[in-house]
């Protein structure tokens, strides 16, 4: 049964979530999904079997929730899933974030730290609105950005272009990965397709050379592309929530 949060920063949020062990199981999605997307149900259905503690949500602008999307930024989205997760959650949370949601899932577990055990990335995709969107414009396409305050960007994953705003770049600034430490004392394991079309492998790789973990391990995925969506590639995201899940055990 979905519920809602409202929460002080004016942002009503859909959630659902399951009862049962912990930890709790937390997918983050990505950029324009919702929480009915293939990975979010597969995964609930999964953690039911297992009676494991799973939580799926939309961010605002996103699915169920209030709000524009063109009105957020990734910083706004990765507020959400903090104060959703303070709000209707206790005990330890296992990360699970794909794509944008990667890049969430990461600001996530500087945030609440002392409760992360665990995290899985799919495609993550951090400091996208930096070094991807705003280093590929062109010079005319950042002045309009910054004049109109938004541009449509063409794209061959979802339907039609994206919007992307000025207040989507600027706004993301402050939860930048890259610039700063990424440490991550707990296991760790991310998931690339290599025919991915739009976080490109060399993401991953930096990533993994990044961020500083005792049990982090990067896995590429011959021909998965983005949606890493395949019967296979679902399989291969639950074995790894299960691995961290048991990791995280032991190394407790």
């Amino acid at each position: 049964m979905m519920d809602t949060l409202n929460t002080a920063r004016g942002r009503k949020l859909a959630y659902v979530k399951t009862g049962g062990t912990g930890p709790t199981v937390v997918f983050l999605g990505g950029l324009r999904s919702d929480m009915s997307g293939t990975k979010a149900l597969y995964l609930e259905e999964w953690a039911k079997t297992r009676g494991q503690k799973f939580l799926r949500f939309d961010y605002s602008g996103h699915g169920e929730s209030s709000g524009a999307f063109e009105d957020g930024s990734v910083a706004e989205w990765a507020e959400d899933a903090i104060d959703l997760l303070t709000a209707v959650t206790n005990g330890p949370l296992v990360l699970v974030g794909s794509s944008m949601g990667g890049w969430v899932s990461l600001v996530v577990a500087k945030a609440l730290k002392e409760r992360v055990s665990g995290l899985v990335t799919v495609a993550a995709a951090p400091d996208f609105t930096e070094d991807e969107w705003w280093a590929g414009f062109s010079e005319a396409q950042r002045a309009v950005l910054e004049r109109d305050g938004r541009i449509e960007v063409p794209s061959d994953y979802d339907e039609g272009p994206y919007v992307v705003t000025y207040k989507l770049i600027e706004d993301s600034r402050r939860i930048l990965v890259f610039p700063e430490p990424l440490p991550l004392p707990f296991p760790v394991r991310f998931l690339h397709g290599t025919a991915d079309e739009v976080v490109p492998t060399t993401l991953a790789l930096r990533l993994l050379d990044h961020a500083e973990a005792t049990d982090m391990r990067l896995t590429l995925v011959d021909g998965a592309d983005h949606r890493f969506s395949t019967p296979d590639c679902l399989e291969l995201i639950a074995a790894s929530i299960a691995e961290v899940l048991g990791r995280g055990q032991t190394l407790a």
